[in-house]
């Protein structure tokens, strides 16, 4: 469920956050240019806005996505139709027919992740769910155990510099340095797994009535991408990176 900003995800539930964003307009699919990216006949590229592509499935949700919407005449939703830094718009995407978009329905068969960015938590909350289905299901990428990386191997999660990934496990403690707040999953700094959230961002996380602090001895899930200091990180760029799965 939502919490004041802050995704306390619980199985099974659905929001109808996403088709309650503003329409930013219409048109048809003439080209799928990879499993989240698409151009209309009128020649804009679209992206579909809040998912993420595992990079040894991508063929994969390219074919997925292009049955879905090739020649279909779609909808786009969002609150923001400003285009990206490589020139496509940002969307929720809804086919002719059917009231979910297709980010739903790709995360449901297992083909993508929830991203970030999402400003509705609705929306967001709609998203984790399609995902959590996929993934009790084992569909798609959730086939492989290790779809869901443990924060107790560095090694691995090393492996997943600068991709997105999903990692979950216990945070062991909480430190502060400078401007920066840990949290840490293992008892070596220098080489155990850690999420890094700037003091600049906590005014976010007081608005959800959470603190960093909070979170120490709890499992949770953080997605994001991993970045390589001294051991492998996740840095926190929006409080929705950060789920504790089954809170109430």
């Amino acid at each position: 469920m939502v919490s004041g900003g802050v995704l306390l995800f619980v199985p099974g539930v659905l929001f109808a956050g996403c088709p309650d964003l503003p329409r930013q307009g219409e048109g048809v699919v003439a080209a799928i240019d990879d499993g989240r990216s698409l151009r209309l006949q009128d020649g804009r590229e679209i992206r579909l806005a809040g998912i993420e592509l595992e990079l040894s499935r991508q063929a994969e949700a390219k074919a997925a996505l292009a049955s879905l919407a090739s020649g279909r005449v779609i909808t786009l939703r969002g609150v923001d139709d400003a285009p990206d830094r490589y020139g496509r718009q940002p969307a929720f995407v809804f086919t002719d027919d059917e009231t979910r978009p297709l980010q739903i329905r790709l995360l449901e068969a297992g083909h993508a992740l929830v991203g970030t960015g999402i400003a509705q938590a609705d929306c967001r909350g709609e998203l984790l769910a399609a995902e959590s289905s996929a993934k009790i299901a084992r569909r798609g990428l959730w086939a492989e155990p290790s779809a869901l990386k443990n924060a107790g191997n560095p090694g691995d999660i090393m492996s997943r510099v600068g991709r997105f990934t999903v990692i979950e496990g216990r945070v062991l403690s909480v430190r502060e340095a400078g401007g920066t707040i840990y949290l840490n999953f293992g008892r070596r700094w220098t080489q155990d797994f850690a999420v890094t959230i700037s003091r600049r961002i906590l005014g976010s996380f007081e608005a959800a009535g959470i603190a960093p602090k909070s979170l120490e001895n709890k499992r949770i899930r953080v997605r994001g991408w991993v970045e390589r200091r001294s051991g492998p990180q996740i840095r926190i760029r929006e409080v929705g990176q950060i789920e504790v799965p089954g809170a109430p």
